[in-house]
């Protein structure tokens, strides 16, 4: 098992049962100690667990708390691959789409870049740089202006105006968490606000959100639950959560995070 594989396992373990020894690991994935406790010193490194005497916990973020996109590109990566698969069936060549910033969209980005006549709008450093590296001719990205946030996001005046002018077919928004309550939201203020201004640019909204969203409340609403199209998400999400988008999203969209 590679160092990343082994991580993003004992990242899932932590989130799991709250908590987890370095003797166990380290018997359970057959390696030293001292590996595990550098695998713990990473992934602690990246905020993404605390590390204790012995073994290490869950972090509990406040609500503004806003990840690295390299933090959060770790996270149920399983199930992010599967939502941009089904995320990419929908989108057809001469297609004006947008992807919003996030892990979820940068992997879509890369189902996308060998669609012709594509053309993308996105705020996204990290999604725009997919395209930019794939290089196909004849689609054409657009990246907004804007002050960069820790998730490599474009956010701002300049992005909102930027995007303000636009028509699109489609937009894929990926969020930090959803509940009844708050809806879609976001950790960042100004973020909140370039997503907006996106869906007000999309004929659709499709979002794409994994089960550990569900229940995650950022500081600042996007829109209510009932404003996408489609919500695509993973057989992650427990039952009373499905029942609930159900009922309350035209179109709820699962796939298997296996």
């Amino acid at each position: 098992m590679l160092a990343q594989q082994r991580q993003a396992a004992i990242l899932d373990r932590v989130r799991a049962a709250g908590g987890v020894r370095v003797s166990e690991l380290a018997a359970e994935y057959g390696v030293s100690d001292m590996t595990i406790r550098r695998d713990l010193e990473s992934l602690a490194d990246r905020g993404l667990l605390a590390k204790v005497h012995g073994g290490a916990t869950t972090v509990s973020p406040g609500s503004a708390h806003e990840p690295g996109f390299a933090a959060k590109s770790v996270r149920q990566r399983a199930e992010k691959s599967a939502m941009a698969m089904r995320a990419a069936a929908m989108v057809s060549p001469g297609d004006a789409i947008a992807l919003s910033a996030g892990t979820t969209t940068a992997e879509l980005a890369q189902r996308l870049v060998d669609v012709p006549s594509l053309t993308v709008v996105t705020n996204s450093i990290p999604v725009a740089d997919v395209f930019y590296r794939a290089g196909r001719p004849d689609q054409t990205v657009v990246l907004t202006g804007g002050t960069r946030t820790p998730s490599d996001a474009l956010v701002g005046p300049v992005a909102v105006a930027a995007i303000g002018t636009l028509h699109l077919d489609m937009l894929f928004l990926g969020v930090h968490g959803m509940s009844e309550r708050a809806g879609y939201t976001t950790p960042n203020l100004m973020e909140a606000d370039v997503n907006r201004a996106l869906v007000e640019a999309a004929e659709r909204l499709v979002v794409l959100a994994d089960h550990t969203k569900w229940g995650t409340v950022g500081i600042s609403s996007i829109v209510p639950l009932g404003r996408a199209d489609v919500l695509i998400t993973d057989d992650g999400l427990d039952e009373q959560a499905r029942a609930l988008l159900s009922e309350t999203v035209p179109e709820l969209v699962m796939v298997s995070g296996q």
